[in-house]
């Protein structure tokens, strides 16, 4: 069974940074899974902010977060990581990590398996 488990949230002033973790099991990152770090802010839709493949280490992002954001392996603890960075009140959201053995991308519908989320809070 896939779980995800998803860390490293907090309340943090404006231009901090905070690095998010996502625990996977139940697949080994030999198997290629694509792993995506979504946000929902309140009120807002879920969006894709970054992805990586397991096996290729391939990394895509959303563009308007570029250069802050950082997506990365570690394959001996089967975890992701998303380093953010020069954080803005913008950046207020539930980070979610999500796993798929098919899709690639920040569309949310196409990840089949859900991490709890974390949550980040900035404050000017």
């Amino acid at each position: 069974e896939v779980q995800l488990v998803d860390s490293g949230g907090g309340l943090v002033s404006a231009g901090a940074s905070l690095r998010l973790s996502c625990a996977a099991s139940g697949f080994a990152f030999d198997d290629d899974y694509a792993i995506g770090w979504f946000r929902q802010a309140p009120g807002k839709e879920r969006e894709g902010v970054a992805c990586i493949g397991t096996k290729d280490g391939i990394a895509y992002y959303k563009k308007s977060i570029q250069g802050r954001f950082s997506i990365s392996l570690d394959n001996a603890k089967n975890t992701v990581y998303l380093q953010v960075n020069s954080l803005k009140p913008e950046d207020t959201a539930v980070y979610f990590c999500a796993a798929d053995p098919i899709s690639y991308g920040l569309e949310a519908a196409g990840y089949r398996y859900w991490g709890q989320g974390t949550r980040v809070t900035v404050y000017s």
